[in-house]
């Protein structure tokens, strides 16, 4: 069943600004879907007019069948929607375990519940729950961010560019944090630069290429297409 169905979406940043024109984008309650393509093609665009963070010009937006396009983020984020921005995405001079409480503001009488469920998938932010979140790593940080947008329980959840600046080792710690948060039941969308991995960890993956779908499919079978190999995979 589908979960989230946008469909022609048109949005930019300004009247004469059309970097999204016309993108359809599926994911389904049991999926992981990855968007990927070139610098500028507008898969971050995209994840900020799903969440409520940009408000779309024309075209439509549906989560789990109830529109969404142009309400409020916070009251998108009520509905089950949670949005992991590439920075600026933890309050760097708070405790990673006060990151947590603002991060269920939502429902604050089951904030404590919810940072123990969430604590225990993540034992390294366990360890450090009392630690600066400026102290953790790039790894640790994104991990981080991660927990705090699960902490409203969502259904859905979109990742725009988690593996940004992180090491390969720490990215890989990443993918698989990725892998057991979607094994626990949450859809997930996630725009990548790293398509190899983003394409290894999905269903189905869309390809943008300026802001238009330009290629859409299973996850390996697109990873397998010579084609996309050369011009987005660096094969």
């Amino acid at each position: 069943m589908s979960l989230l169905v946008a469909s022609n979406v048109v949005a930019g940043y300004g009247a004469q600004d059309e970097i999204l024109k016309g993108v359809d984008l599926v994911v389904a309650e049991d999926e992981v879907v990855a968007i990927i393509g070139p610098n500028g093609a507008g898969k971050s665009t995209l994840l900020k007019a799903i969440a409520g963070l940009l408000r779309p010009k024309l075209g439509s937006v549906t989560l789990g069948g109830r529109p969404i396009a142009g309400l409020p983020a916070r009251e998108i984020s009520r509905l089950g929607l949670a949005y992991v921005p590439q920075e600026f995405n933890v309050f760097p001079t708070l405790s990673v375990r006060e990151n947590l409480e603002i991060g269920g503001y939502i429902d604050r009488k089951a904030a404590a519940r919810r940072i123990e469920g969430v604590l225990g998938r993540f034992p390294v932010l366990a360890d450090k729950q009392r630690h600066a979140a400026r102290t953790l790593s790039g790894g640790e940080r994104q991990m981080l961010a991660m927990a705090m947008a699960l902490m409203v329980e969502p259904t859905l959840l979109l990742l725009d560019e988690p593996s940004a600046g992180l090491s390969p080792l720490a990215a890989e710690r990443l993918f698989d944090a990725i892998v057991e948060i979607h094994k626990a039941g949450i859809a997930i969308a996630i725009v990548e630069q790293n398509a190899n991995e983003a394409l290894a960890i999905s269903d189905r993956a869309y390809i943008l290429v300026d802001g238009k779908n330009s290629r859409t499919g299973a996850a390996k079978a697109l990873a397998a297409d010579p084609q996309i190999r050369r011009l987005f995979l660096g094969a």
